[in-house]
């Protein structure tokens, strides 16, 4: 029996852990044990509990019950947290998602005790070391023995940084294997899309119409916590929705609610609260975003995995950051890289809402992204 230690401590890195966790359940019950650990990285129980209860996720293990703190802090006590279940453990490996701090202490506490290294989501690069989420990554990558990477842009990348695409068993950190295998969100989303329509009634809650809303999520600090580009995005949705009649909806962030008042032009901040159609809400649950997804005209983000998210169900996207690790989308046309400025935006809107030929080729591979990656470990891994 094959035995796992999976870490997630980020909403974005449960949701993920529901599609390995529902392919063991469902395929490799006798041959994997997974151990579930929950670091506590995001600890509003909006942004965590719920996912669980909704995705059907096994309840964690362990939990470090982390919470918030500086980079160096929240890492800190992570490392020596999950080091010490790895040594109780003894697993024969730790099991990573994505890019946060739970990645990179896992991703540390696990290569000092030589304990292998399973990333999922590897090679993903936005080629900007500013962002946090670009080091962890990376740092990730190069401690790894089994990276599986969701693209080929991904996968090409870990074989520009040096991994041998052509490497043979046995492998190690050092003679590491790499994959393009598809992704697991796009497993989630198949799985999803109808349970979210049988169990959510978000649109008739919030009085949305099919096709008449904007869906935004603004998150990443730098957004948040510089008053220049948090007003420049606030003041691009709030005309779009003025100008063109369209609902907004925004499932704000607990962080990003705490700015607005402080962070926003007192003038715009009234604005925007006096516009009936500029929905600001408690954050959305994982089966209420895959609703909104599939129902709203147009996504705007800075968020990685919506980006993606809304390619699934074939919307069209405004990217709120300089840059995206997911440069298919925006290769393919169903994505434009806008930033924080207003021209940019409201530029990608009308041309995103204006073309009849968008395109969405299949790029995430075939719905079973969790169940090769199962079959991959329980061949090499050594139980």
């Amino acid at each position: 029996m094959l035995k796992l230690v999976t870490i997630i401590g980020a909403r974005p890195q449960i949701i993920k852990a529901a599609a390995l966790s529902r392919a063991i359940k469902n395929k490799y019950a006798d041959k994997i044990k997974e151990i579930i650990v929950h670091t506590g990285q995001h600890y509003d129980a909006n942004m965590s509990q719920i996912f669980f209860d909704e995705l059907g996720i096994p309840v964690p293990d362990h939990n470090l019950n982390v919470g918030s703190g500086s980079h160096g802090k929240q890492t800190a006590i992570m490392i020596s947290g999950i080091e010490e279940i790895l040594l109780k453990e003894k697993p024969d490996a730790i099991v990573l998602y994505g890019d946060t701090n739970s990645t990179l202490a896992g991703a540390i506490a696990a290569s000092k005790i030589h304990v292998p290294v399973v990333h999922i989501e590897a090679g993903l690069r936005s080629f900007s070391k500013a962002m946090p989420e670009e080091v962890n990554r990376i740092m990730c990558d190069h401690v790894s023995t089994f990276l599986f990477s969701p693209t080929k842009t991904g996968f090409d990348n870990l074989v520009k940084e040096g991994f041998d695409p052509n490497a043979k068993a046995p492998f190690t950190a050092d003679h590491p294997k790499i994959y393009h295998c598809g992704d697991v969100m796009y497993d989630n989303s198949l799985f999803f899309s109808e349970v979210s329509e049988k169990k959510t009634k978000i649109l008739e809650t919030l009085k949305l119409e099919k096709n008449k809303f904007i869906l935004a999520t603004i998150h990443r600090n730098n957004n948040t916590d510089e008053p220049e580009r948090l007003n420049a995005l606030f003041k691009s949705l709030q005309d779009i929705s003025q100008q063109h009649q369209l609902d907004v909806l925004l499932p704000l962030h607990p962080r990003t609610a705490k700015l607005l008042e402080t962070n926003l032009d007192p003038a715009l901040y009234k604005a925007i609260k006096a516009n009936t159609r500029f929905k600001i809400v408690e954050p959305a649950s994982f089966l209420e975003m895959v609703t909104l997804e599939k129902n709203c005209k147009l996504v705007m983000t800075d968020s990685g995995g919506v980006q993606k998210e809304a390619f699934y169900f074939e919307k069209p996207c405004v990217i709120l950051r300089p840059e995206t690790e997911w440069v298919e989308l925006v290769q393919c046309g169903a994505a434009i890289v806008a930033d924080a400025s207003e021209a940019r935006i409201k530029a990608a809107f009308e041309t995103l809402t204006t073309k009849n030929d968008l395109k969405f080729p299949k790029l995430y591979g075939d719905g079973k992204a969790a169940e090769f990656i199962c079959s991959e470990l329980v061949t090499y891994l050594k139980s």
